[in-house]
């Protein structure tokens, strides 16, 4: 055989071989490199050495070409399938699995004919649909672009905290008793204005009736005109009914240091229900249901009240009339009737306490003079010894002053002794005398006594 045989045969072979049909392997590829590789061995004669005829060496380059471009394409789809990954779903998800649809912005519902949801409008960094115009928003403190000098005037308010038990009581003690002195409503409903009583209101009534009861007629007087302006301004009806219900339920507590509380409480109803500061049928909501004797004795003694004066509107003398407000007359009636009482029981105190409870020191002078009338008009010595100790005592508790004495004793029996006929004019006016003017009382309408 001519070696030009072996190429041409060879090259016969090959040609057949690549009209030959695919083979349908597990690895067509890498059959094929195989093939391409047994024949190299083939041409190259079983491992011989001799020199490639240019026919061989065509065919070889060819080869090779292809399997460079088999190679390329293998590559090329590998690369286009790792960034099909990177770009859409999470990197190990299969194509059919939900997380691949994760940023998928078409209804998963089901329903719909597949559109984006809220036409397009939806979805992070989108600012709307387009043509849609929105409304204005208030400005959000808490936004990074929030500019409070572009906001205009800011107006700040003042919070005032809700009063606790123990410093309602710290505030508003101190007004009450501040009232007992100066007795102007309006003052007290302003301060009061100004505390956060939240719903301790029923707190102040309580407060303010307790304290009057440990103190005078007068205080009491204060107490109930107080109850009746704040009504509508500071609390309400209820809220006062709330207070008396309170303190109904802690009169045996109350009567200890007053053993005349319930009587007193009971006044204190009534004049409320006639000022309107309690509601009308406040008796009514306890027939039947107290079993407290202090609390059945309290009611009992504002129903009696509210019986007598059903056709008077306003109980205003439920507390009597306190201090000057009383006109002289009746000044000089009690400070005499008081005198005669303590001729005849002798106790200092009681009389000590008698002439307290009249709250009027500017008119203790006339005690005095009704003390010194007594005396000369009386007769023995007892009544005179027990005038100069009562007047010795008053003296010592500062009741009756170093002026009072001397206008009430010597400038009343200087006058009786002229009018008398005893001592002459001039030596009336050579004693010290003061115009009657500055000791008038209130309840005369301002008329000078003469």
């Amino acid at each position: 055989m001519s070696a030009s045989a072996v190429p041409a045969a060879s090259a016969a072979e090959l040609g057949a071989a690549d009209r030959a049909p695919f083979s349908t392997g597990p690895c067509p590829g890498g059959a094929e490199e195989e093939e391409e590789e047994d024949g190299d061995e083939e041409l190259l004669g079983g491992g011989g050495s001799r020199a490639w005829t240019p026919q061989e060496k065509l065919l070889h380059e060819a080869r090779l070409k292809a399997k460079a471009k088999r190679r390329l394409r293998r590559t090329s789809s590998r690369d286009s399938a790792r960034e099909s990954l990177s770009e859409g779903a999470e990197p190990g998800a299969e194509p059919g699995s939900p997380k691949g649809k994760a940023h998928d912005r078409k209804s998963r519902a089901g329903k719909g004919r597949g559109l984006p949801k809220k036409g397009g409008a939806g979805g992070k960094g989108v600012w709307g649909a387009p043509g849609v115009v929105y409304g204005y928003q208030e400005p959000d403190a808490r936004d990074p672009n929030y500019d409070e000098a572009a906001q205009g005037d800011t107006v700040y308010a003042t919070v005032v905290p809700e009063l606790e038990e123990g410093e309602l009581e710290k505030n508003v003690q101190p007004m009450v008793l501040e009232y007992f002195e100066h007795g102007d409503t309006s003052e007290v409903m302003e301060l009061l204005r100004g505390l956060n009583l939240g719903s301790r209101k029923h707190a102040v009534p309580s407060l303010a009736v307790a304290l009057a009861l440990e103190g005078k007629a007068s205080h009491r007087e204060l107490t109930s005109r107080l109850l009746s302006d704040l009504v509508g301004h500071v609390v309400t009806p209820e809220d006062i009914a709330w207070a008396f219900d309170k303190m109904l339920r802690d009169l045996p507590d109350l009567i200890l240091d007053t053993p005349e509380a319930p009587q007193m409480l009971g006044q204190f109803i009534a004049r409320a229900v006639a000022d309107h500061a309690l509601p009308l049928d406040f008796l009514e909501r306890y027939k039947g249901r107290v079993d407290c004797e202090h609390a059945r004795a309290a009611l009992d003694r504002a129903a009696v009240l509210l019986r007598i004066k059903r056709d008077v509107n306003r109980l205003d003398n439920v507390w009597g009339v306190g201090g000057g407000q009383r006109p002289v007359k009746h000044l000089v009636k009690e400070m005499n009737l008081l005198l005669r009482e303590y001729l005849l029981s002798g106790e200092v105190a009681e009389a000590e306490h008698c002439l307290r409870e009249l709250e009027v020191p500017h008119f203790h002078h006339e005690l005095v003079y009704e003390a010194l009338l007594m005396v000369l008009e009386g007769s023995g010595e007892a009544p005179v010894t027990m005038m100069v100790a009562l007047l010795k005592v008053l003296w010592e508790t500062g009741l009756v002053t170093l002026d009072q004495m001397n206008r009430g004793g010597l400038e009343r029996l200087v006058e009786r002794c002229f009018e008398a006929g005893v001592i002459t004019r001039a030596l009336r006016d050579a004693c010290p005398t003061r115009g009657r003017k500055r000791f008038v009382s209130e309840g005369d309408g301002g008329r000078i006594k003469e």
